[in-house]
């Protein structure tokens, strides 16, 4: 077989490799040549497109599952793109992650990691786990059975690889709220009979754009937010909207917002500038650990809030155990949830919280006043050139927090990182393979890992967090 770039092949997945990719391996005379396929599971034959070619490697993407592997099971759902791993057994999604998120520290000889491995922990909800989903409006559908695009009004998810094309959701994914998601089919069809046309993208026009739902466990309320253009915006039944939101979800819509974006992009963005609240409030309020968070729609929080209590109780054990002397940083904080979690629990500690995005701080600041903590403080500024304002700290840091980004710790901030001489560093990570990389720097600095476990913070998907205990 002569694999080329662009071209359409029928593969066989053998194996999985980090980050969920598939892996089918084509004997050729210089050996086996590998193609990764993302999103596949051992045993799956799948049609897959190539769209990079190295000379030992190709990059496919799946257009399409032919045969199933003998893995996977039925689910009482409708499969989505973004929970490709929901037929798998979540034994078997769990040992996948934990053996690929292993292997980037045994690539990079970090054995003293692998050594101090505790377990993985899983999501206390395996199902309707998620606090947050966007659906878009499409003139574009993908009819699953036919394999085929049609020219009708859509709303579900993207097509995965398909950026113009939605595939509706006819029944719940699994993944959000049932009630909410059994009602989409109501809002498609009252959106329809209004006569306003969805997006279609490649030809950049039309009314409904897409429709983003947050949800608050703690309130069991939603707020809801649709996106449309301004085209036809005089012709919209913002009313009638309204009143059916409030028939489908009676006593749940905590409020619904209005934004109008002519954008050419096709993802939810949200501006304030151009938002208006047209019923109820623009937040929510979570509860985490018990504490009080609000939630306005561009806020950043934790996707599952159940499994991200059990991952800051983890990292609030592992910092009075290893690090509660002097004071505790807490950087890439966000809305500043460890910091305001640990100066609760820490009520002796002085814990301060960095993060470059202001309206996360903003929002941290206002969620330490509502709790009543005042042993936190909060600064919007970029990690390395914080630390270079506040040289004092050296010699005073108990422990470091940090939370970075899928890249990791950029190198000259972890170098600052380093300089502060703390005596413990408790690293949480959404990327192993970053988290592995950035290991090697601390053992060269003198951090010894103490502890390291994995929280399954994401089911049905590749994503996994790991938490790492360094001492020096």
């Amino acid at each position: 077989m002569q694999i080329k770039k662009g071209k359409v092949y029928e593969l066989e997945v053998e194996e999985m490799a980090f980050g969920g990719k598939g892996i089918t391996r084509i004997p050729t005379e210089e050996g086996n040549y590998v193609v990764f396929t993302p999103n596949t599971i051992p045993g799956q034959k799948v049609l897959t497109r190539v769209v990079k070619k190295r000379s030992k490697y190709a990059e496919g993407r799946v257009l399409r599952i032919v045969e199933r592997s003998e893995m996977e099971e039925e689910i009482p759902y409708q499969g989505v793109s973004g929970a490709p791993y929901a037929t798998l057994p979540l034994e078997k999604q769990r040992f996948y992650k934990e053996r690929d998120s292993l292997g980037q520290f045994k690539k990079l000889k970090c054995d003293s990691v692998i050594d101090c491995f505790d377990r993985m922990i899983p999501s206390p909800v395996d199902w309707q786990y998620r606090n947050k989903m966007e659906y878009s409006f499409s003139a574009i559908t993908w009819d699953m059975d036919a394999d085929e695009s049609k020219d009708e009004f859509g709303l579900g998810f993207k097509k995965r690889g398909m950026w113009w094309a939605v595939e509706n959701l006819d029944r719940p994914s699994g993944l959000f709220d049932l009630e909410f998601e059994k009602g989409l089919i109501r809002i498609k069809e009252w959106c329809e009979k209004t006569g306003l046309p969805p997006w279609h993208a490649p030809r950049n026009h039309g009314f409904f754009r897409s429709l983003l739902v947050r949800r608050s466990f703690h309130q069991d309320r939603f707020l809801i937010a649709l996106m449309t253009s301004s085209e036809g915006l005089s012709e919209f039944d913002q009313n009638g909207f309204i009143k059916l939101l409030h028939d489908l979800y009676p006593e749940r819509i905590a409020g619904i917002i209005h934004t109008i974006s002519d954008s050419q992009g096709d993802r939810f963005e949200y501006a304030p500038e151009a938002s208006t609240l047209i019923w109820g409030e623009d937040h929510l309020v979570e509860d985490l650990l018990g504490l009080n968070f609000k939630i306005s729609l561009s806020s950043f929080f934790q996707t599952n809030p159940a499994s991200a209590e059990v991952l800051y109780q983890k990292v609030i054990d592992l910092v009075e155990e290893h690090g509660k002397k002097g004071v505790i940083l807490d950087m890439f904080c966000g809305t500043g949830t460890i910091g305001q979690l640990l100066a609760r629990n820490l009520d002796d500690a002085s814990v301060i919280g960095v993060d470059i995005t202001p309206s996360s701080i903003a929002d941290a600041q206002k969620n330490a006043e509502l709790n009543g903590i005042s042993n936190v403080e909060f600064h919007a500024s970029d990690v390395g050139k914080f630390l270079n304002t506040r040289p004092e700290l050296k010699g005073r840091i108990g422990c470091i927090v940090l939370d970075p980004p899928r890249n990791g710790v950029e190198g000259k901030a972890l170098d600052k990182v380093i300089a502060l001489e703390a005596e413990t560093i408790v690293y949480v990570s959404c990327n192993p393979a970053t988290q592995a990389r950035d290991t090697i720097r601390l053992q060269e600095a003198g951090y010894e890992p103490q502890y390291y476990c994995l929280v399954d913070q994401f089911p049905h998907t590749a994503h996994v967090e790991g938490i790492a205990v360094f001492t020096r």
